[in-house]
């Protein structure tokens, strides 16, 4: 009887070392192809540049390729159960580092019932690694960094963004990432804060830094990351203003605009009812959102109205009747704001919300109601989780402790400690880009 081999394949882009592997593997039996869900393939190494139906349909057509499934996590557990391969191959590149605790379990898995593991030599012949380099150029690339929003949400269905004000600050977002589950956890987007743009600039948070300052806080971001990036588009100003706002974000890239339903001198939500804040009529918020809409090119970038009314103690009903007419006016997400520290008249929102509208993502930006999880969100119907301010809340408070230690001591090494050294700065940032 013909043995039956399994192999997981996690790339899109086939070379020359991916195809000896799968020769060798098929010598062994009859092949069978586990090909990563987007989201699985997301987790482990970047965003896939080619979709996952195109990727099964890639694989489908190899030599010797006998079956492509689907591996939807990273784990082989479910698939090696269901297959029951005589042999699941791999190269030897996991026997330590990050993906150990899935060779452990693919090892336990096959114990069961006889199953062996067989593992190759991993290549590492140079020009493999630069043609990945060339793929991971593909990502920031206007066109593709705009549309992967909109294909993370589908592959996720809750994907999270961190504040980014600076090239080193998108860096940071871009490289940043935790071993977790035999995969990587990252930030699958960057939020452009107007409040943290200005603040870097050391600015009120009135506005007062036009777009052209902006667009050019984007580029410098944009020149060195390939993640997809929300822009804080304030109120959008005047409907006239806002569709060259669309068309210029659009162009650069940018994945979406989230812009407020209010009017008048920006103040910051937090303040809420302490200032004076003015929220716009709803049918002069709906005109600028189908303006906006009007105004792109593209089907992939997306146009999100935030919604102030729990944060002007307008009421749960004003909140949603604004959601579902912005919806009705082309908004494609809903962003809805509160600062109170505990979450109930968030849930009670998404609650209603997804009620009427099962589609539509919600975005929220935890920094008051900060002690609900990410896994909390996605299972109540949140989609977007933005972190809005928190590398800017963290920065300023270590550079004023590290200038007050130098005033105190009369020196600079009693800081040391409490600097990154100058070598990982430099090792963060790119040469080649």
């Amino acid at each position: 009887m013909e043995k039956t081999v399994y192999m997981v394949m996690s790339t899109d882009v086939i070379h020359g070392g991916h195809i000896a592997i799968i020769n060798k593997a098929k010598k062994l039996g009859r092949l069978i192809i586990g090909v990563l869900s987007d989201e699985a393939l997301a987790g482990y190494k970047r965003f896939p540049l080619i979709p996952y139906e195109e990727r099964i349909v890639l694989y489908q057509n190899i030599n010797g390729v006998s079956e492509v499934v689907e591996q939807k996590t990273l784990s082989y557990k479910d698939n090696i159960l269901k297959y029951k391969p005589d042999y699941v191959v791999h190269g030897d590149n996991w026997v330590n580092g990050f993906q150990e605790p899935i060779r452990k379990e693919v090892i336990e898995t096959l114990k069961t019932y006889g199953g062996e593991l067989i593992e190759y030599p991993h290549s590492d012949d140079p020009k493999y690694k630069a043609i990945d380099d060339r793929a991971r150029l593909e990502l920031s690339l206007p066109d593709f960094r705009r549309a992967r929003l909109k294909r993370a949400l589908d592959a996720k269905g809750l994907i999270t963004a961190m504040e980014a004000h600076s090239g080193i600050t998108g860096l940071i977002v871009e490289k940043t990432m935790v071993e977790e589950n035999g995969g990587r956890k990252q930030f699958d987007a960057m939020w452009v804060s107007s409040l943290c743009d200005s603040t870097s600039k050391g600015k009120p948070d009135i506005e007062l830094v036009d777009m052209t300052s902006r667009f050019r806080t984007i580029d410098d971001i944009m020149e060195v990351t390939t993640k997809p990036i929300i822009f804080d588009g304030d109120t959008g100003g005047l409907k006239e203003h806002f569709v060259y706002t669309v068309r210029t974000l659009e162009r650069m890239g940018v994945s979406m605009v989230i812009i407020e339903d209010k009017i008048g001198l920006k103040k910051n939500s937090l303040f809420g009812t302490e200032v004076k804040q003015t929220q716009d009529s709803i049918e002069d918020f709906c005109e600028k959102i189908k303006a906006g809409k009007d105004a792109q090119k593209s089907k992939d970038f997306m146009i999100c109205a935030r919604i102030e009314s729990l944060i002007l103690e307008a009421g749960m009903e004003d909140a949603l009747t604004r959601a579902f007419a912005f919806v009705d006016a082309g908004a494609d997400a809903i962003m809805i704001h509160s600062r109170k520290k505990e979450p109930d008249e968030i849930f009670e929102f998404v609650e209603k919300f997804r009620e009427k509208d099962k589609k539509t993502p919600i975005v929220v930006v935890p920094t008051s109601f900060n002690t609900v999880t990410e896994e909390e969100f996605k299972e109540r119907g949140v989609n977007i989780v933005i972190y809005a301010n928190q590398l800017t809340r963290a920065g300023f408070p270590a550079m004023q402790n590290v200038a007050k230690e130098i005033l105190k001591n009369h020196r600079a090494k009693e800081v040391d400690d409490k600097c990154i050294s100058i070598k990982e700065i430099i090792t963060l940032i790119p040469e080649d880009y």
